[in-house]
């Protein structure tokens, strides 16, 4: 492998982000809630529901954040065109969350494994093992950029509920170095835990149920936040006709009958005669939707999607166009 240009140590005279106070209860995620003084003496039927009202406030936490979420999708799209990389990084629940939806697109969207990757601190033990430890060393953080080399193309998103994860602003120092767009989400008002990114996404819900356990409300809306930009940017980049994932990978029964079921519905073709087009177009429904609106072949079809970046609406528009 060649050397990396970047090293992971502080380069421009810029050292790694410090520790931040041991003392950590100023932070929104570590208060504690009013609404929930008295848990332990609640029933069963008034936690779900105490739990039920709170959980509203992550709906009103993505609204509030709508705009950075839409620049967020924009920006994704373009770097994925132009071949860069996606990266989610963090520690804890934040990192599990984002190795989660780097691991649902390939399947939900048929893209290679490493277009959108997830970094959690401790690797892949820490996904079923508790590691929380090895969140405080930003220059772990540093060592997974330089790692995965990331360049000026690729895009990194920072995910620390609490906002103050040495692990995550290490990452996020080295990736900006580099010259790749940086995103942060946190649970905190940036009053509290200020941060350099190009995107700066607050996710305010308050304080937790449960004291500090920001598995919790601040786990479910950042599990919004990632499913609403991860969707978008392939929505952008064409994977999606309509509301169909026309890219989906078919692997398995379940993702077969899903294909058949898209063909079906935007054509008028039965179910024998959909599987006969999935087949002939190598199991691509994308492929298969245009070789039946076009009459194309296989190869033909193939072609005129990479001329239009793999979008298949505007494949069809060409086609029209010019026949």
């Amino acid at each position: 492998m060649p050397q990396d240009p970047h090293p992971a140590s502080p380069v421009n005279g810029e050292q790694l982000p410090q520790h931040f106070p041991d003392e950590r209860g100023y932070l929104l995620t570590e208060q504690v809630n009013p609404n929930s003084q008295n848990l332990d003496q609640l029933s069963a039927l008034e936690l779900v529901e105490l739990f039920n009202r709170e959980d509203a406030q992550t709906i009103a936490a993505i609204a509030a954040a709508r705009q950075e979420l839409a620049q967020a999708i924009e920006r994704t799209a373009v770097s994925l065109r132009q071949g860069g990389r996606l990266f989610y990084i963090g520690a804890g629940t934040s990192g599990r969350l984002g190795v989660l939806d780097a691991a649902e697109c390939p399947p939900t969207f048929c893209t290679p494994p490493e277009l959108v990757q997830g970094i959690i601190a401790g690797g892949a033990g820490a996904l079923v093992r508790s590691s929380e430890d090895l969140e405080d060393r930003a220059e772990d953080g540093a060592e997974a950029i330089a790692h995965r080399h990331i360049t000026e193309l690729d895009v990194v998103v920072g995910i620390t509920a609490g906002g103050t994860t040495p692990y995550v602003h290490g990452a996020l120092q080295a990736a900006r170095q580099r010259g790749a767009t940086t995103i942060f989400i946190a649970c905190v008002p940036a009053e509290q835990v200020p941060v350099k990114a190009d995107i700066d996404i607050r996710l305010i819900v308050g304080p937790e149920v449960l004291a500090g356990s920001t598995r919790l409300k601040s786990g479910t809306v950042t599990k919004l936040a990632l499913n609403i930009l991860s969707t978008g940017a392939m929505v952008q980049l064409g994977k999606v006709y309509g509301n169909r994932m026309i890219d989906v990978s078919v692997t398995n029964k379940k993702l077969h009958d899903r294909a058949l079921r898209i063909l079906q519905d935007l054509t008028d073709l039965n179910r024998e005669e959909a599987g006969w087009l999935l087949e002939r177009s190598g199991r691509s429904v994308k492929l298969a939707l245009l070789m039946h609106w076009t009459g194309l072949s296989r190869e033909e079809g193939d072609r005129l999607l990479a001329e239009h970046q793999g979008n298949l609406r505007q494949a069809v528009l060409s086609y029209q166009q010019t026949n």
